[in-house]
């Protein structure tokens, strides 16, 4: 089998899953002679975060991408591991778009782009549902656990219940909502302490700052936590906290930080829409049932009437949401461990996101 993978790597969730996928077409090509692989970055390739990353993984990566034309072939599919908005390129004759999707509007232009793709997989199956819907045949793979994430058993804070939210701040992703909810219930309490590991490189950084600085000035026991740049200190922030706020998103591709916090064994209350619904239970997440369905239009990264991600976000209950929240405490404060969260972690792997992947590319 010949694949080209087009994807970039870098500090973002794109790159992330990246990374991922690589680690295990590294493995394959220790493995199997017959396995011809070549990557194209998209931008240059960024392995600042992978800090976990092997001398010789990184050598191979290396002489993928300066001998990448060398080795290009007709016969290859092109697995393109990016967003439908430049999915048009193609490096080969055969194309697979594997991509993310947090929205429910597919546009003219979104659908025609997935036309022109000889297979397009999604991560969820609800992105995968928004497809379907409009007629287009689309496929859904599901995301693994990085095991660059690992439990520590370092003691961080004690005699707290530490919680956490992690991701872009964006009003997609109420960012703004759960912390000021977080503080009218928990602020300047100190057995409590919320810690926000919250950026958005495609924000204005004074505006960001100014906005950060407004948490801080609501309760004094929010931590408003630098910016970090390797999975080593991402792995410690989620070994640190009790719960993970992250997961009240209202729309989502896939979801890793409340992902990877619940494969670890912390307690996510988590939205129950979206890409949530492939892999957080009853049994391994605090669940909130959506209360309804609001435009995802924020100015900045969902504009009205643009050619791309146009619709709708889920809204919750900011009660639903506390009373999902109390009970989180209650697990942690009695030290409950999320068994099923552990699980998780073993049933969703990259070793099956990239086989499952390479089985719909063996069809085209």
């Amino acid at each position: 089998m010949k694949i080209i993978f087009e994807a970039p790597v870098n500090q973002v969730s794109f790159g992330n899953v990246s990374y991922n996928f690589l680690k295990e077409f590294y493995k394959m090509s220790q493995t199997d002679s017959s396995f011809k692989f070549s990557y194209f970055p998209i931008s240059n390739p960024d392995f600042g975060a992978f800090d976990k990353a092997s001398s010789d993984f990184k050598k191979w990566i290396k002489s993928l991408v300066d001998n990448r034309f060398k080795n290009l072939s007709k016969d290859a599919i092109t697995l393109k591991l990016w967003h439908i908005n430049g999915a048009e390129k193609r490096i080969s004759p055969r194309q697979a778009l594997f991509s993310f999707y947090e929205l429910n509007q597919p546009t003219e232009t979104e659908k025609a782009l997935v036309r022109l793709q000889d297979a397009t997989i999604f991560s969820s199956s609800y992105a995968k549902n928004s497809f379907a819907e409009e007629g287009l045949k689309v496929e859904n793979v599901p995301l693994g656990f990085d095991l660059d994430f690992f439990k520590t058993d370092k003691v961080y804070l004690q005699d707290k219940i530490h919680f956490v939210i992690m991701g872009k701040f964006e009003r997609r992703k109420h960012t703004d909502k759960i912390i000021k909810l977080w503080a009218k219930k928990y602020g300047n309490n100190p057995k409590y302490e919320l810690s926000c590991s919250i950026v958005n490189p495609f924000l204005d950084k004074e505006i960001l700052k100014k906005l950060l600085f407004g948490y801080k000035a609501l309760a004094w026991n929010i931590n408003i936590l630098p910016y970090v740049s390797t999975n080593s200190e991402v792995n410690d922030i989620l070994n640190s906290a009790d719960i993970d706020l992250s997961g009240l998103s209202g729309a989502e591709g896939w979801g890793l930080p409340a992902f990877n916090a619940t494969c670890l064994g912390k307690w996510s209350v988590v939205l129950n829409a979206t890409s949530h619904l492939d892999w957080a239970t009853k049994e391994n997440s605090i669940l909130v049932q959506p209360s309804g369905l609001t435009e995802a239009y924020d100015g900045t990264f969902f504009k009205k009437g643009q050619e791309f991600n146009q619709g709708e976000i889920y809204e919750f209950n900011e009660e639903e949401a506390l009373s999902a929240i109390e009970k989180a405490v209650t697990l942690a404060e009695n030290k409950t461990i999320n068994s099923a969260g552990i699980q998780l972690g073993q049933t969703f792997t990259y070793e099956k996101t990239v086989a499952s992947t390479c089985n719909i590319l063996k069809t085209l």
